[in-house]
């Protein structure tokens, strides 16, 4: 898993008026909780931005005044007309307590549907599940090779590691191999076809 080594600059001042000076100064107020206490800093857009803009689920290692928080991000605050990041939350690792983290799925394998002109729908694109900063992982790999013409795999069947447990209802769809318009127009052809044949 990757982790993104950021250098914050700590905030005393939390005011409006000193917000709004580090928006204008293009840099992006933080906050850090989940430790020992909370901590106040700001951070440049530019530095975020592996951080945010990724479809991998990655960890950040936050400097602040010489010590280092392992942490990841919780919540992520954008401006509603230019998407400029407002603020970010981040929450602290600490080792041997559970976390909730949005963890990206990776379907692997060609389904055999596929192979018979089906077509793969991924329904979701994350799984939140409840682990300790150990087992955390960029992605979360699904086997869709089984999967025939018209069937769907459930969150409920995903495999993961002792230790992890996923939060989402067992019954949500995953991912599906779809029948095709052109294809079930076929199959109803040749179906009245061989009815009309008996």
């Amino acid at each position: 898993m990757k982790t993104i080594a950021l250098t914050g600059t700590s905030r005393t001042d939390l005011g409006k008026k000193s917000t709004k000076a580090l928006r204008n100064a293009g840099l992006v107020p933080c906050v850090l909780y989940g430790g020992e206490k909370n901590h106040h800093f700001s951070l440049t857009t530019k530095a975020l931005r592996d951080l945010i803009y990724t479809d991998e689920f990655r960890t950040a290692e936050v400097e602040l005044d010489g010590t280092k928080y392992s942490a990841i991000i919780k919540t992520v605050q954008f401006h509603p007309v230019t998407d400029a990041v407002q603020h970010v939350d981040l929450l602290e690792l600490v080792e041997g307590q559970s976390v909730k983290a949005e963890i990206p799925i990776k379907l692997v394998g060609a389904a055999k549907g596929v192979k018979v002109g089906g077509v793969l729908m991924q329904k979701i694109r994350k799984v939140k599940v409840k682990t300790t900063p150990d087992k955390l992982s960029s992605v979360i790999e699904v086997d869709v090779e089984h999967l025939m013409l018209g069937k769907s795999i459930r969150v409920r069947e995903i495999k993961v590691a002792d230790g992890i447990e996923i939060m989402n209802s067992g019954g949500i769809p995953l991912a599906s191999v779809e029948i095709p318009r052109a294809l079930r127009s076929t199959e109803a052809k040749e179906e009245a076809e061989v009815a009309q044949e008996e």
